[in-house]
């Protein structure tokens, strides 16, 4: 059964949309309504207020920290229309790029996996992804995914950098070719997958199942496993599990919950066999995938107050 390990008072006025911590788990970063977004120091199950980030005019949605072989680099995006890339420099964060290109809200943002160096996707109310590149973290670059999704793109997550598919199928002698995908879940119900061919971006699969929404994907880790799986939760209230075993380009799908309630995101544990998923009903649940295939939920926990983060322990 999961616990309540520790209650953390992030001291926002207003209502929390997002928490991360960090590739080594030494930082938190929490971002609110109240438009500011505060990055704590742990040490010791201890959390101290670093600094407070102020940078957009509207509610932050979501954060994303890329990975620490760039230096200590978090995204931001906004209602205000912006996403923001900040740095830590001699302990001290700062803006280094602002893209202000979309024409509504920001709602997702999502760092790749860092063989394919700084490239942030970020999805936004105005139906585009935008990809934002960087070689040395100074000059950056914008490419666009038009029309997306129609009335708008809700989230944006990565596959991993190498496939199961593409591990099993390579030589030990040769390294097999990277190839970037990306999946989104929209207001017009669909989730979508997307590759990068000859350095444009395409469609390469719409998944139908949801009547709603789609407010969150999540891509597994590759676990060595010959296959795929994405997560998907809706404003219908539904928790979808699609799986691709590699034989073909058809994925399968299996609904992992249906409740009467919004189901607002979704999350892998980094061994890529729990699946984390929070909605409306203010809980956090856990659920395992059995040997038979089945999924069961092995344990769930309240959520916190609005301005509080509650870690918790299986």
């Amino acid at each position: 059964m999961m616990s309540v390990m520790q209650t953390i008072d992030t001291a926002h006025d207003d209502m929390i949309h997002d928490a991360q911590m960090d590739y080594f788990g030494i930082k938190l970063a929490t971002c609110s309504s109240d438009r500011a977004i505060r990055v704590f120091d742990v040490k010791q199950e201890q959390y101290t207020l670093q600094q407070e980030l102020m940078g957009h005019e509207g509610p932050v949605w979501q954060l994303a920290w890329a990975h620490p072989k760039f230096g200590s680099i978090l995204a931001s995006c906004s209602y205000d229309k912006k996403v923001v890339i900040w740095k830590e420099i001699n302990r001290k964060w700062s803006p280094i790029y602002e893209y202000k290109d979309h024409e509504s809200s920001v709602n997702s943002v999502a760092w790749a996996p860092h063989e394919f160096g700084l490239l942030l996707a970020c999805g936004s109310s105005d139906c585009s992804i935008s990809l934002i590149s960087s070689e040395d973290g100074e000059q950056w670059d914008s490419k666009r995914i038009q029309n997306a999704h129609s009335i708008g793109c809700n989230a944006v997550c990565w596959a991993p950098a190498t496939s199961p598919v593409s591990l099993l199928e390579t030589s030990a002698d040769s390294r097999p070719e990277l190839t970037k995908r990306l999946v989104s879940g929209g207001c017009d119900t669909f989730i979508k997958i997307w590759k990068e061919e000859d350095g444009e971006w395409v469609e390469d699969t719409k998944l139908e199942g949801h009547s709603d929404w789609v407010r969150d994907v999540a891509w597994a880790p590759a676990t060595g496993l010959n296959r795929s799986q994405i997560a998907s939760c809706s404003q219908d209230g539904r928790v979808i599990i699609w799986t691709n075993n590699g034989s073909t380009a058809s994925w399968s799908s299996k609904e992992l919950l249906k409740s009467n309630d919004v189901v607002w995101h979704a999350s892998w544990s980094l061994t890529g066999n729990i699946l984390a998923i929070s909605g409306g009903d203010n809980k956090v649940t856990l659920w395992k995938e059995a040997i038979d295939g089945n999924w069961q939920c092995i344990s769930d926990v309240s959520k916190s107050q609005d301005n509080e983060i509650k870690q918790v322990q299986g």
